[in-house]
């Protein structure tokens, strides 16, 4: 598969337009995936690497990915909202996508700052997602002056996590794990990035997701 997403389409948000770059399996799909990318202050795109990456394995797994553009990325309108306007729009993907297929599982895949999109997501929705992976997910005050609140998430969300995480410290995310004993995997000497070990993880995801089918 190349790089390129086979199709691009445009749907209405909250406050303007939603680009979204959508991946079909060669065979029919198993289920549908909202992958998130990382933080658009900083040049988060859908075509970042990691979100990139994960949309290739996922697809190759005969998941059907659906990567939404944040609000200023590609031809998303709207601005930057701290995580709160752009869970909005995450809340309107999904709807979406289950309008169009309802007969499909619906799953969440987020990285970074999308990770936390998607977090605040999966306490909005009132039906879970049929499985939830977040990597790299940012938890407190972090690097750059940013801050994600804690949010309550469900014990079976898969959480990955870098080692040298440099943006999203992983002292941040234990201290908000550790009261409940929350399980997170960790990657030892991995960067913010999953640098070296971003085939693993993606391997990891897939095999959580079909672990909730």
């Amino acid at each position: 598969m190349s790089n390129e997403p086979r199709n691009e389409l445009l749907i209405q948000g909250p406050v303007g337009q939603i680009q979204l770059l959508i991946d079909y399996p060669d065979a029919p799909a198993k289920g549908v995936v909202v992958l998130s990318h990382p933080q658009p202050l900083l040049g988060g795109s859908p075509r970042h690497i990691v979100p990139l990456t994960l949309a290739r394995r996922l697809c190759a797994a005969g998941w059907q990915v659906v990567r939404p553009c944040y609000r200023g990325v590609g031809k998303t309108e709207g601005e930057h909202a701290d995580g709160i306007g752009e869970c909005d729009d995450t809340l309107a993907v999904i709807r979406h996508v289950q309008g169009h297929f309802p007969e499909l599982p619906l799953a969440l895949v987020g990285f970074s700052f999308g990770a936390y999109v998607h977090a605040r997501a999966v306490c909005a929705l009132a039906e879970p997602p049929c499985a939830v992976a977040l990597l790299g997910l940012p938890v407190g005050d972090v690097p750059g002056g940013r801050y994600y609140e804690p949010l309550p998430l469900p014990g079976d969300v898969l959480l990955l996590h870098g080692e040298q995480d440099e943006m999203a410290p992983l002292a941040n995310l234990l201290d908000w794990a550790r009261p409940r004993q929350r399980a997170v995997t960790l990657y030892s000497g991995a960067n913010h990035f999953f640098k070296g070990c971003l085939e693993s993880a993606a391997q990891q995801v897939i095999a959580h997701l079909a672990s909730r089918l």
